[in-house]
Parts: structure tokens; sequence; C-alpha cells
């Protein structure tokens, strides 16, 4: 009997390697790889033009790879039920295949509806885990150990001898045709081949001094492995890399023996924080501790935000730190703690409203890691520390010399180095082209630090930490550096 063919949906997996989807679908019958470019998806404020491009790369390279095993990548544009009923009704397909996903609150409605079709057409819908994360977790407790052993498992190899169906396609649209405007001139560039180049290279070369220099947004760009977005578009597996960086060569010394186990730490630690959305699809619009959810106004003072928003708070280290991550679409990790703790704190903005911000300025955004640590650095999730960042200090630490700094903030070029994060008490300060601060910034943090602790002097306060605890916390205790929050580290 001929078998029928079966639907392979792309979604944030693309790659043919260590596919469990794509090797599902080919074991069934003739494959049609599907890409659905959903326009209403573009729309939502968590989306930018610097995602979108990273995403065609990807589309490329997925292409080729696709046809090294004979197929043929589809891609349609559209609502993802109509798509997928008219190739159903082209194909005769019985059966969808794809990866979990642990997207945002629309991915979530758009694949519940998908769930309704294919339950409505007599479709079977597999989908497969490619990451640690456990759908329907119905506790923490065993977490850890379902996520090492997802880890420790073969890589899925690439399908040989998969067979084709001839279905028609459309070439994906252009960024301007979906409404999107983003200039991000410095972007990483997506596609499994890069991926392998950064991965192998921060191995071999570039990992040495990882634990350091990754606090610091200048070294840490080149330190840093910077695979984040290829894994939030899966052009690479976290399996591929958790067992590379396992596989690295030893006997290299006490800095890379270091830089290797920080690195399968925070590979553990971002299935960790995708695990939370999975579990409380919630937190990308309500605080995590229920307190907190009217601590700060919903609507926030837009100058404060616009400037925030644009680097021009008038706060140099936080600045330069949104310029680059403007124009280069990435952050290290202790830079994107600060610049949000900052908008939380000293500029009394709601998370929801700068976490979009955010979240379009990252070519590596990942809902299931953003929105828990978002949460995290604006000290609504009730269990972790209250940690306000002096941004002066931190361009002092960080920043040393000031290279960083006056790059991206050319108006202060001419600013002594012992006023360079405080120009606003050098005496030359009038002739700046440079706004004063927005904020004061020890009157602002020692405000923000009164009125959350008030919340947590509330006699309801501690039950509701203890269901967030039980819901969300890490049961695997690591040992605690000085300085080490474990917060917003995740952006490998």
């Amino acid at each position: 009997m001929t078998k029928r063919p079966v639907i392979c949906w792309f979604k944030r997996d693309l790659r043919v390697e260590d596919h469990p989807a794509l090797a599902r679908a080919a074991a069934f019958g003739p494959v049609v790889p599907l890409y659905v470019v959903e326009p209403d998806l573009w729309t939502q404020s968590d989306a930018s033009g610097r995602q979108y491009a990273f995403v065609l790369d990807c589309l490329d390279s997925l292409r080729e790879g696709l046809a090294r095993i004979g197929l043929t990548l589809i891609v349609r544009v559209g609502d993802a039920v109509e798509v997928l009923e008219d190739l159903r009704r082209e194909t005769g397909a019985e059966r969808l295949v794809s990866h979990e996903e642990t997207g945002n609150g629309w991915s979530f409605a758009r694949d519940r509806r998908v769930a309704d079709w294919a339950r409505g057409q007599g479709v079977i819908w597999d989908e497969l885990a490619q990451c640690g994360v456990v759908r329907r977790l119905a506790s923490r407790d065993a977490w850890q150990g379902r996520r090492d052993a997802f880890m420790a498992r073969d890589i899925v190899p690439v399908p040989e001898g998969a067979r084709a169906l001839s279905v028609s396609g459309v070439a994906p649209p252009a960024a301007q045709a979906l409404g999107l405007e983003d200039h991000c001139p410095e972007r990483q560039r997506g596609g499994r081949a890069r991926a392998m180049r950064a991965l192998g290279s921060f191995l071999t070369e570039r990992g040495e001094s990882y634990q350091w220099a990754m606090s610091r947004p200048a070294e840490g760009a080149r330190a840093c492995s910077r695979l984040s977005p290829h894994l939030a578009f899966g052009t690479l597996s976290v399996r591929e890399a958790v067992q590379a960086g396992r596989a690295a060569p030893n006997g290299r010394g006490k800095a890379w023996a270091g830089a290797m186990r920080a690195f399968q730490a925070r590979l553990a630690w971002r299935d960790h924080f995708m695990q939370k959305l999975e579990d409380e699809p919630e937190i990308e619009w309500r605080a995590m501790h229920r307190a907190y959810d009217g601590l700060r106004p919903r609507e926030p003072d837009a100058v404060r935000l616009a400037a925030w928003a644009k680097g021009e708070t008038g706060l140099p280290f936080v600045d330069a730190c949104m310029r680059s991550l403007r124009a280069t679409g990435w952050l290290n990790f202790r830079m994107r703690s600060m610049v949000m703790a900052v908008a939380s704190y000293h500029l009394w903005l709601d998370w929801r409203a700068t976490g979009q911000v955010l979240a379009r300025y990252f070519t590596d955004y990942e809902p299931g890691i953003h929105w828990s640590q978002v949460q995290m650095q604006s000290g609504t999730t009730g269990m972790n520390t209250i940690r306000i960042y002096n941004p002066v200090k931190q361009g002092h630490d960080q920043d040393a010399g000031g290279a960083f700094t006056r790059r991206w903030v050319p108006e202060l070029r001419d600013v002594p180095e012992a006023y360079l994060q405080e120009p606003w008490r050098w005496e030359g300060a009038g002739s700046l082209a440079y706004p004063a601060p927005v904020v004061d910034v020890a009157a602002s943090a020692r405000a923000a630090r009164e009125a959350v602790w008030a919340v947590r002097r509330q006699d309801s306060f501690r039950d509701e930490k203890a269901r967030v605890i039980a819901r969300h916390a890490s049961r695997k205790r690591a040992p605690r550096r000085r300085g080490d929050d474990r917060q917003l580290r995740l952006e490998l």
C-alpha cells in the first residue's frame, strides 16, 4: 500500500541535523518539508526585522541541507491553519510532525488552533522534544535528570533515502512586505555553516577567557560562544552544543576547563528558564509573584522609556550598552542584566514595556528565557535576590579605560576618564551635546529598593513565594561565587 505524505513543519528548528521531527517524518512516508511565514507573527510587539533577516539566512541554509538529502523546502505565506489545510487537500497528508515550541503567547495560541484543526480533520500531529524542556511536567523534582538523559542520547542522524513529493512553494517575502523596518548593521548572520564555525572557534580558540570576559561588553563579544541566535532558531541543537562541549579536548589548563564547565552550566540553565515559560505561559504578561503585578505604572513614563530605548538617558554606560545592542542585536549577559535593572529600578518602568523593547533588539530573542529573566531583573519573581545595579560602578568595573563607552557614546570623547561615567560632574559638562541624567542614580535606587521591599513585607507574600518556588525553582543547588546571581547569563 502506498504511504501517504507526511508534513514536516519547521518552526524554530531550521536544520536537518539532530532533527527528531524530520527523522520521524521520513520514517512514515514521502516528506513535505514546510516553513510558514506567518505575517501575524511578525506584527507582534516582540518581533523585529533583525530576527526575520536571521531567519531568511537560516531558510537558505535549510534549503541547501534538505536538497542534499533529496528534499525541497516548501515556503508558504499565511495563517498556519489555512496553509496546513491547503497542503492536506493537495497532498492527502494525514500526519503532521513538528517539534514542540515554547514560544510567546501568540505562538501558543496558534499551536492550540493547529491542534484543533488536526483533530477536526483526523490528522495525527506528532510533536517531539528538541531540547530539555518537558511538556506537561507534573513536578520540577525529577526535571534535571530527564533533561540530562535527553542530552546524553545519540545525535539523531540525518535521514537517508527520504522520499520527496512535488509541491509548490513561494519565495519568502521581503521584510518590508511584512512591515519590518529595523536597522541593525552589525547583526549576526544565520545558517548552519555559521553556527558550526561559531561552535568550533569557541571550543578551540575564543573560549579560553569565557569565564571572565563574558561580563564585559567589549571582550565578551569575542569570548562568548555567540551561539544564542543559532540555538534560538535551531540551526544548531542544544544537544549538539552540549555534546560538542563535552568532547572538547582536555588537558589545556585551568582556564579552558573552567570555561567548558561554565558553558555546560549555561546550556543547562537555558533549558531551566525555558521550562518556566512552558510551565506557566502567563509569566509573559503577569508577574511571577502576583503581589508585584501593580508595583510599577502599567503605562510607563513615555519620555523615560524612549530615552532608555534610544540610549539617551544621560547615564553613559547604560546608553553605550543600549546603542551597541541596537546596532548589533547582541549584548553580553551582565549588561543585559544591568540595562533591564536600570529600566526597572532607577527609571521605574514596567517590565512588560521594557521587555518588549529588548525582545525586539535581541536577534537571539528566545521567549522561554527572556520573560522569566526580565522579571528576575525587575524584582517580580518573589524568589530571587533583588539586585539593583549601580550603572556608574558597572561602567568603571566592566569598561576600564572607557573604550566601549567612547565608541558608542562619541559625544563623550573629550571627557577625561575620571569623569567619563559621571560627565555631569565634569567642569566642561555644559559644552557637551549629551543629555543630563534623567534620574539621580542614588536617590532613584533608594526609592526603588524601599518600594520593592515594602511588598515583600506583606503578610501574604510568603505563601505566594512558596507557590513560585514549588513551581519554578531549580532543585539542583550550585555553588555561588561572590557577585554571581546566575541572572541573565544565558545569552551564550
